[in-house]
């Protein structure tokens, strides 16, 4: 029998000495070696001409430190002139706050290049980090009894943070535009076993803004059948280390659990020597960084999921909804009544439409909208169902003969959907969330997707913002539960930010 440092090895072991014991392209080397591959020519490849992910990274946090600084610059020039002299007090006050938002924002990781350019983390950072450059010079300042222009303060956190956050977003945007045509990747290997490497390289192949560019895999055998992706088979397990030197990889992803324990210990090391990355795919589906936590535990690394979303930022999300949904109806309040009065001038019936939908919980409620179809719609619905271009539940017609020239119109720049304000205001929906189904829809729900029903539903959401009615059931289900898990309040800053942009290019709306 086996031996493991003197004791019987456990399942995990057993089952990484055999991987290892399989055909091989190579020479096998011990991991745990300080040669762990054989020097040699490295193999060129195609696309590694363009801006190379480390260059990409760190030409984004040059850019964001640079995005801040001008931000810092634009507050003390706005303190000064709303001051019209420079004392000490508003000296003081531009100081404090200006170190306390850069401090912030690089103690919440803002400028790490493992972050930024994906995902909510970098967002979050700037927001919280104008949260602490309103409060830290006023706690400071009353500690130390020194004046402080509290105005000049309050004003210069919100201009930093909103002009970050803007700053940030169009970066965001030239990078993944970058990454969507090849360039600023990371060169990247996925070994495991091939169902599981399949799957690892069909989601990294169609979220090409992750940064991610798979050059080969890795299964158990070289004798392995390779999954049918398009993507060369470099070698087996045994060979990854090498294969990681002679590609140039970036990044290694252990994807399934043939290698665990030790073996995933020794190949942490391998690849020290290499200089290459590695990323384990724990197997969770759609499950985001700020619900996941790493608790070094008895000598294991165990990862902890946040379960439930913790009380204060459900606190937060509720006055947020309720707060700028108030602010919100009361701006859209003249749209909305000239797009009543077009409703009335042209089509005979009521101005506003009513219908019942299911909320939170299952809780029906009733979801009021501008009418933007003919009377009797519901009644005409069923010779209309041969002509359905929806998407197996939700019943969709790019030009429905229901909906009025007016009604045309108020869809395109969801114009019909701002009375929900309303329905926001008072709690029955959110700012954002999945969209509110019908009853019927309800009805045809199967399993994971009455998952979408444990939030509020949304005036918008993740679905608005990637397509809107040319997305898939399939496709906005996804996005929903995506939302459903892993929402934020900085992902709902994030999403209301993309709406603005989705309704005036009228993207997939009719």
């Amino acid at each position: 029998m086996t031996v493991v440092d003197g004791r019987k090895p456990t399942t995990a072991e057993i089952a990484a000495i055999v991987d290892r014991r399989q055909p091989a392209a190579g020479p096998r080397r011990s991991w745990a070696s300080t040669e762990p591959f054989a020097d040699g020519p490295q193999v060129p490849l195609e696309g590694d001409e363009g801006v190379t992910w480390q260059a990409a990274a760190s030409r984004y946090v040059r850019n964001a430190v640079l995005t801040e600084t001008v931000a810092v610059g634009v507050a003390i020039g706005l303190a000064v002139w709303f001051r019209g002299w420079w004392g000490p007090d508003v000296a003081f006050s531009v100081f404090a706050l200006a170190v306390s938002f850069l401090v912030a924002v690089a103690v919440g990781h803002g400028y790490d290049r493992r972050v930024v350019g994906d995902g909510p983390r970098e967002f979050q950072a700037v927001l919280r980090a104008g949260v602490v450059a309103a409060v830290v010079p006023a706690v400071g300042a009353a500690f130390l009894r020194l004046p402080l222009e509290r105005t000049i303060v309050l004003a210069g956190a919100a201009v930093l943070a909103g002009h970050s956050v803007v700053a940030r977003h169009g970066l965001r945007r030239r990078l993944h535009g970058a990454r969507s045509a090849g360039m600023a990747t990371a060169r990247t290997l996925v070994i495991g076993d091939a169902e599981s490497v399949h799957r690892t390289v069909e989601q990294l192949r169609v979220r090409t803004h992750h940064g991610y560019r798979v050059v080969g895999i890795c299964l158990p055998s070289v004798l392995d059948a390779p999954p049918q992706d398009a993507v060369p088979m470099l070698g087996a397990l045994a060979d990854t280390v090498q294969v990681a030197h002679d590609y140039r990889i970036e990044t290694v992803i252990v994807a399934g659990s043939q290698l665990a324990g030790d073996a995933l210990r020794r190949l942490t090391w391998a690849l020290g020597h290499v200089g290459t990355g590695l990323v384990v795919a724990p197997g969770l589906v759609e499950v985001l960084g700020p619900r996941m936590a790493v608790r070094p535990t008895a000598g294991l690394s165990l990862l902890e999921v946040e379960t439930v979303p913790p009380r204060g930022r459900l606190f937060a999300k509720a006055v947020l909804d309720r707060v700028l949904g108030t602010v919100l109806l009361v701006a859209a309040a003249p749209v909305i009544a000239l797009g009543a009065l077009a409703v009335k001038l042209t089509s005979r019936g009521p101005v506003f439409f009513r219908q019942e939908r299911v909320g939170a919980r299952g809780r029906t409620f009733t979801m009021i909208k501008l009418r933007s179809m003919y009377t009797g719609a519901d009644e005409r619905l069923e010779a209309l169902e041969a002509l359905d271009e929806g998407n197996g539940v939700l019943f969709k017609i790019r030009k429905d003969p229901r909906v009025t020239s007016v009604g045309r119109v108020l869809r395109r720049y969801s114009i019909d959907e701002l009375p929900q304000l309303w329905n926001v205001a008072t709690g029955d929906m959110s700012l954002v969330g999945p969209r509110p189904p019908l009853p019927k829809e309800v009805d045809q729900y199967q399993d994971q997707v009455l998952r979408r029903l444990h939030v509020r539903p949304g005036l918008t959401g993740l679905w608005q913002v990637s397509g809107r009615s040319d997305l898939s059931w399939d496709e906005s289900v996804q996005l929903d539960l995506r939302y459903v898990d892993n929402w934020s309040l900085a992902m709902d800053l994030l999403i209301l930010w993309k709406t603005g942009r989705a309704v005036l290019r009228a993207k997939g709306a009719y």
